[in-house]
């Protein structure tokens, strides 16, 4: 009898330790998933200014933040979109165009009718960083989805 005891405390130990470890590998999937859904750009408007000679246009200006391995999902920004790159490196790509990476001093233009495809870090070690200038129609969002 005492032999079976022992064996059902063995018992219940073993699955203790195999439940422990599953909450812990939860908890890592759970951290990582996290970690990746906080890896979307920054974005920080620096200036917003109604374009005068240009009825109805406003400038916007602004930077955009790469978390490494960070990226944004695809969009478009029915607008004119002007991009330098401060630090860093960036892929990027527009629908029907192909994929470039840049590095500092690099340039990039969006047209209003583009659809921005591709926009990530190019390292998953080190940050980057964009500086963008945008004009777009008065009050209209800077940015829309691909459709």
């Amino acid at each position: 009898m005492n032999c079976e005891a022992e064996e059902f405390e063995d018992f219940q130990m073993r699955k203790c330790y195999e439940v422990d470890e599953m909450i812990r590998i939860l908890i890592a999937i759970s951290i990582t998933v996290a970690t990746a859904v906080a890896q979307e750009a920054k974005v920080t408007p620096l200036m917003k200014q109604e374009l005068r000679g240009l009825a109805g246009k406003e400038g916007v200006l602004l930077t955009v933040e790469y978390a490494p391995g960070g990226s944004s999902p695809e969009h478009r920004h029915n607008a004119y979109a002007f991009v330098y790159v401060l630090e860093g490196k960036v892929v990027m790509r527009v629908k029907g165009g192909k994929e470039v990476t840049l590095g500092p001093g690099d340039t990039f233009y969006e047209s209003p009718k583009d659809v921005h495809t591709v926009s990530r870090n190019a390292s998953t070690t080190e940050p980057a960083k964009l500086v963008v200038f945008i004009v777009k129609e008065k009050g209209a969002p800077i940015t829309v989805p691909p459709n």
